[in-house]
């Protein structure tokens, strides 16, 4: 079954966070997932997915305009209804509003059709409510993305098992 991870990454950060999904859900037996930048997708692979997550860096508390015409304007041929949809986003403070950015996600994902997943607090620790959220170390020097790795990759397992359930 294959899964696509679709992401806007401005410094590297994000790009790294949806790599490390990918990693997560190539872990799930039957999985075969790829990441992607909103400016060089496969297209044929993701219509092909049963499962899509899309990521941003927060940009004023929000997704990057980027990344929002791209899901309004350019995203429509990928067929993503009834495809399982997940969020993700990263952010140079700790109350950067990543939490914003995966709810905008989500929202948009879910008006498209899509069938949307969290894993919420469902899987037992780590939580991840909403989506996974990394900080980077670009203004706050004790944060890093290394420590939220794991994070994504939790996700990414969780998410791959979750379209194998369902599909």
């Amino acid at each position: 079954m294959k899964l696509s991870v679709i992401y806007d990454s401005k410094t590297g950060n994000t790009k790294q966070a949806g790599e490390w999904i990918v990693e997560g859900m190539n872990e799930v037996e039957g999985v075969e997932a790829k990441a992607f930048s909103i400016d060089s997708i496969d297209e044929d692979f993701v219509k092909e997915s049963k499962g899509v997550v899309i990521g941003s860096p927060s940009y004023a508390a929000a997704m990057t305009p980027d990344l929002h015409d791209w899901l309004l304007n350019k995203s429509g041929n990928l067929e993503l209804g009834g495809k399982l949809g997940g969020a993700f986003a990263t952010q140079q403070f700790t109350h950067g509003g990543g939490d914003t950015v995966i709810q905008n996600i989500l929202t948009i994902e879910m008006v498209k059709g899509m069938l949307c997943y969290s894993s919420g607090g469902a899987c037992g620790g780590p939580c991840i409510h909403l989506g996974p959220i990394g900080v980077n170390n670009n203004k706050e020097s004790h944060n890093g993305m290394e420590h939220y790795k794991d994070y994504f990759n939790i996700f990414g397992k969780r998410f791959g098992a979750k379209a194998v359930e369902l599909f």
